[in-house]
């Protein structure tokens, strides 16, 4: 039996009994009691409902890998992908073109199947916990919009990759890695200017108390913002968030509405000082140049599996080609892909416990950053009590209670 084939069915087979073992472990831990932090903030009604939360997502979110890993194992045993290169070929000739085409078919084919899973998670689910917001014409916009930004950059991603590894030989693979933090970059400065307008709102915060206390804080620690901004979150749901958005002098705060209207000043101005503690702490360019290092061992990796015939007659093809080539390696680089986002996520929460610190000590107010932690995942219905192997396997933020702890002694 070809061994790329005994290989990816490993992969598919084992991270979804990896998903599973761990998804169990994590409903385990939370049937545990109501931790003493949030007694006066959870009733019991309130903390089972969390509860519940976690157990419906958790099992939706194993039937849909379940499904997609199974329709998966399906078409590489059937030849599947080989009938969607036949196609691609008998429409054109031109190798971009029918790479193009080969993408497009599996990603039309993607969206169509997940569209059923996301109208329930969105009408279903999120909607039985009061959180969602979405009318039915923002949720199809909100596909069309986001179909429309992955055919430009995503196709032109995809065509600058075929072409560097059709035409450019044995360093294809710097070139291709090259464009690519050439295109993260450009869209670190181009998404706050026209891509995430398309989805959301933004406007001037008004004149006020907030607006003046966060300037005077950014005036304290020498920190320049082209702009802070109120963000229509609520109308896709009642969570609240905040972010910064943009790079060098074009950096600007945004806060979703719904924070604004559930958050005391201080609490606010205590979440907006940890998000300047990742900038003053250079965690942005950190993980930048983790993203440009885990890109470069991807590129280098490509190129010694994009035109190999084992790794081909694996999925039953008639032809080699580069752009079936970049598709299957994805399956070989799955095992890579997840010790990369362990990596990632572990830098992350080191991150986070770094720019908590950087909010306690440059705005003070520890007791308004800990309350607002609490609202925060208390409005969200996280789980307060997440099995360590889910934190270090997918969690990019420290659980709630490692963090208030950490304030509490720092």
């Amino acid at each position: 039996m070809n061994p790329y084939l005994i290989f990816i069915l490993c992969v598919i087979a084992g991270g979804y009994i990896f998903k599973l073992v761990i998804d169990i472990l994590n409903l385990k831990r939370a049937g545990l009691d109501l931790p003493d932090e949030f007694r006066s903030y959870y009733d019991n009604d309130k903390y089972k409902d969390s509860q519940r939360y976690l157990k419906d997502n958790t099992k939706f979110s194993l039937i849909k890998s379940g499904f997609f890993s199974a329709l998966i194992i399906l078409l590489i045993l059937s030849g599947g992908f080989n009938y969607i290169d036949i196609y691609a070929r008998r429409v054109t000739e031109n190798y971009l073109f029918a790479g193009l085409i080969f993408f497009g078919i599996i990603t039309a084919g993607q969206i169509i199947l997940n569209l059923p899973f996301s109208i329930y998670l969105t009408f279903v689910i999120e909607q039985k916990y009061g959180f969602n917001r979405t009318a039915p014409v923002t949720f199809i916009s909100d596909i069309l919009k986001s179909l429309l930004l992955t055919v430009i950059i995503g196709g032109s991603l995809l065509s600058a990759v075929l072409w560097f590894f059709t035409e450019a030989g044995s360093a294809a693979w710097i070139y291709c890695w090259l464009f690519f933090v050439a295109v993260q970059i450009f869209l670190l400065f181009i998404a706050p200017v026209t891509i995430l307008p398309l989805f959301n709102r933004f406007e001037p915060l008004k004149n006020g108390e907030l607006k003046e206390e966060i300037t005077r804080l950014s005036d304290k620690v020498n920190f320049r913002l082209q702009g802070i901004y109120s963000m229509d979150g609520s109308k896709r749901t009642s969570k609240a968030n905040a972010f910064f958005t943009g790079f060098g002098k074009y950096k600007k705060i945004a806060l979703f509405d719904t924070l604004i209207s559930k958050f005391t000043t201080s609490e606010l101005v205590s979440v907006l000082a940890h998000e300047i503690g990742h900038y003053k702490k250079k965690h942005i360019i950190k993980n930048l140049f983790f993203s440009v290092f885990s890109a470069a061992i991807m590129f280098w990796l490509l190129s010694f599996f994009i035109d190999n015939p084992g790794l081909f007659n694996a999925f039953g093809m008639d032809n080699i080609s580069v752009y079936a080539g970049l598709f299957f390696f994805s399956f070989l680089y799955g095992p890579v892909d997840t010790l990369f986002s362990i990596g990632t996520n572990y830098l992350s929460r080191k991150h986070e416990y770094e720019a908590d610190r950087y909010a306690v000590e440059n705005y003070g107010r520890r007791e308004y950053f800990i309350e607002a932690l609490k609202k925060l995942s208390v409005d969200n219905l996280s789980n307060l009590t997440p099995h360590p192997a889910a934190v270090v396997t997918r969690y990019s933020h420290p659980p709630v209670l490692n963090r208030i702890n950490r304030l509490s002694k720092d």
